[in-house]
């Protein structure tokens, strides 16, 4: 697992937001099309391709998606 396929996911669950928006850096709350929503696609996404179960929790506490990379990260 690395980081650019990480965002390259992570990007592919926004239908509005141009792929050039998400970095390491990015913080995905601050994103207009950010909802809850998409904290659930984000979180069946990690589980269908990483096989980790992000709890709520989880979610809620990572601000960009270098942390929630590296809560994944520390599930495998």
């Amino acid at each position: 697992m690395d980081i650019q396929n990480f965002i390259n996911n992570f990007a592919s669950q926004f239908d509005d937001t141009d792929a050039s928006e998400f970095a390491a850096e990015t913080r995905f709350r601050d994103l207009e099309e950010w909802s809850s929503f998409l904290a659930l696609s984000i979180m069946a996404m990690v589980k269908s391709e990483y096989d980790v179960a992000l709890t709520a929790q989880e979610m809620r506490d990572a601000q960009t998606i270098q942390e929630l990379y590296d809560v994944v990260k520390s599930h495998l």
